[in-house]
């Protein structure tokens, strides 16, 4: 059909010298560029010489902003959408309108680029050769838990996204339900001045977040390590399950994984909740006050 290019085009996700020479050829050449936030896009576009057109386009803009934007592609003028950092479309605007106007035969074209997805995998060192993208994570309730137990579940590295109020709570969440035992690494501020990717055992790392090691600014990345022996979570007749790499947990394992998470400061009624959640175990049989807790068998070291 007749009309305009909608091109996706990366932007760098800190360094602003990451942007492709292609970018910027893009970013001068069509008529109009929608922003998800024109501030931030103004310092890329100022570091460039690049004087083109901007107009807001975001998560929060109204339909009619959508319906002008596929105007003006019918018109047959080109549109470049950009977001503050990376891929439009991939944990950003733009998805919904890349899909409106592919749907109406329109030409869609990516600027491949910058990627905080491949610079966590390729710096953590713990994805392994098979990994999934996660984005964010729902942020509670029952489609947080059942992403969770998914998560724990694959023998797969996954990527996690994650703003910086929410790390701590995120972190104690990947505990409870992959084991504490398992790898992961935080990457933040990447290519930024700042730049911090700190690896460990899940448990370490919620252990350096709730003691301001790894301070709770910036955008992080997460990255689970894979497991080789990961297996779904399922409850068993006596009370047990597994979770993580597989292992099987006994309600006294459980017990003190509630106890581990009470002692990084999580509240008693939610580390239960997060550990049944994970293990199959009911919560009324893992809420036990600490002179309750049951003692591990001397052979379990």
């Amino acid at each position: 059909m007749a009309g305009g290019t909608l091109y996706l085009v990366a932007t760098p996700i800190g360094n602003l010298g990451d942007v492709t020479f292609r970018a910027i050829e893009v970013l001068r050449a069509v008529p109009l560029i929608a922003a998800e936030d024109t501030r931030v896009t103004r310092r890329l576009l100022t570091r460039y010489e690049i004087k083109t057109r901007t107009t807001s386009y975001h998560a929060q803009s109204a339909p009619g902003r959508t319906a002008a934007l596929l105007t003006h592609l019918r018109d047959g003028a080109d549109l470049a959408l950009v977001t503050d950092a990376g891929t439009p479309a991939v944990s950003d605007p733009g998805m919904e309108l890349a899909a409106a106007w592919a749907a109406e035969g329109g030409r869609v074209e990516a600027i491949p680029g910058a990627s905080a997805v491949l610079v966590a995998i390729a710096t953590s060192g713990i994805a392994g050769p098979r990994w999934a993208f996660e984005g964010f994570l729902p942020r509670s309730g029952r489609d947080r838990r059942d992403r969770l137990a998914r998560l724990a579940a694959d023998e797969r590295g996954a990527v996690i996204f994650e703003a910086p109020g929410r790390l701590g709570a995120t972190l104690r969440d990947l505990v409870a339900a992959c084991g504490p035992e398992r790898p992961g690494a935080i990457c933040r501020e990447l290519t930024k001045l700042h730049e911090q990717v700190v690896r460990g055992t899940l448990s370490d790392l919620a252990a350096a977040v709730a003691d301001g090691s790894v301070p709770a600014r910036g955008e992080a990345v997460i990255v689970v390590g894979w497991s080789q022996g990961a297996a779904p979570a399922r409850g068993a007749a006596a009370g047990g399950g597994t979770c993580g790499a597989g292992h099987p947990w006994d309600e006294a394992s459980a017990v003190a994984e509630v106890e581990a998470l009470v002692a990084g400061g999580m509240g008693r009624s939610e580390a239960a909740r997060h550990v049944a959640a994970a293990t199959g175990i009911p919560r009324r049989r893992l809420y036990l006050p600490p002179d309750l807790t049951p003692a591990r068998d001397a052979s379990e070291g």
